[in-house]
């Protein structure tokens, strides 16, 4: 494409969820809603785990990121969402656009990671309980978060900067609710291949990688249970990963359909309900999954409300 030939964009539009003006105070209030439960229950369990010295352990000092993961890129979308349901101005300057892309997409793809990792944690908890912190040091623990990150920002870096040197000489209309990779493509009048490629195997590797960490730590996992004589302490070793394993399947599930789903299967509509539910439905489930179904999160909970009233 030649360079001559594109329009020098200032700004996007962005369309939203939807146009049915019917529907804006249903979904404002909606989304509203999931938004502040998802913001306070992620900063209430950050806050939670670093103000309890119980919880000053391996497995809490990830989950701890995994809120900040979901605090981040949920807030890159969620307030601007919000914003255009009832705004007439829904422009967003280019380079705001490639920011909150770059944003969402590093936390989006750091909490991918994260994941694998926490499953690894489950399985020296599990396999060696007496070494685990030994195993599980805190200079290892941040190796490993360090690793997370720059990961997340390295793949976020090349996706951006692919998709912002694209030439946009059609509409500057993006049809979705954020700056995303699908909807932003249909824009351009470049090549797309090498977008397209790039999503394929970088994106793919970090799946495939991510996935395969996890499926393996808990074939170790499950091996190591297997030899627990008691049935309690089974259930026991069986319950602490339940949270884990939910948290899993909810987000690579919408991870996989989003990115990895035929393009003749393509729907924008599809995109849109799909991104919702990863970008603000899942950052406000993984703290409820984590507190209701974990017996330390409760305790410690308790032990706040002890000491509030005394």
């Amino acid at each position: 494409m030649d360079k001559d030939n594109c329009s020098s964009l200032t700004e996007f539009i962005l369309l939203g969820i939807s146009n049915n003006s019917d529907m804006k105070v249903v979904l404002f209030t909606m989304f509203l809603l999931v938004y502040v439960i998802n913001l306070v229950g992620n900063v209430g369990m950050i806050a939670l785990i670093r103000a309890d010295p119980q919880l000053h352990t391996p497995m809490y000092f990830f989950l701890s990121n995994l809120s900040f993961c979901d605090l981040c890129y949920s807030t890159a979308v969620g307030p601007k969402m919000l914003a255009d349901i009832f705004g007439k101005d829904k422009s967003i300057p280019f380079f705001g656009c490639a920011l909150q892309f770059f944003i969402s997409c590093t936390f989006v793809d750091s909490e991918c990671i994260l994941l694998a990792v926490m499953a690894f944690d489950r399985y020296q908890a599990i396999s060696n309980p007496l070494l685990y912190t030994a195993n599980m040091s805190s200079q290892l623990c941040t190796l490993l978060m360090a690793g997370v990150y720059l990961a997340g920002v390295a793949d976020s870096l090349i996706h951006t900067t692919l998709t912002f040197h694209l030439c946009f000489c059609r509409s500057n209309e993006i049809d979705h609710f954020f700056c995303d990779i699908p909807p932003i493509l249909i824009l351009s009048c470049s090549d797309t291949q090498v977008n397209e490629l790039a999503i394929f195997t970088i994106f793919g590797f970090i799946e495939l990688s991510t996935i395969s960490g996890v499926f393996v730590s808990y074939c170790y996992i499950i091996l190591s249970v297997l030899k627990i004589r008691s049935a309690e302490g089974r259930f026991k070793a069986f319950s602490t990963c339940a949270s884990h394993l939910t948290a899993v399947a909810i987000f690579q599930g919408t991870v996989l359909f989003m990115y990895f789903r035929p393009s003749s299967s393509y729907s924008l509509d599809q995109d849109k309900m799909s991104s919702l539910f990863y970008t603000l439905v899942i950052p406000m489930l993984n703290p409820l999954i984590y507190s209701l179904r974990n017996k330390d999160v409760k305790d410690a909970l308790q032990r706040m409300k002890t000491k509030r009233c005394s």
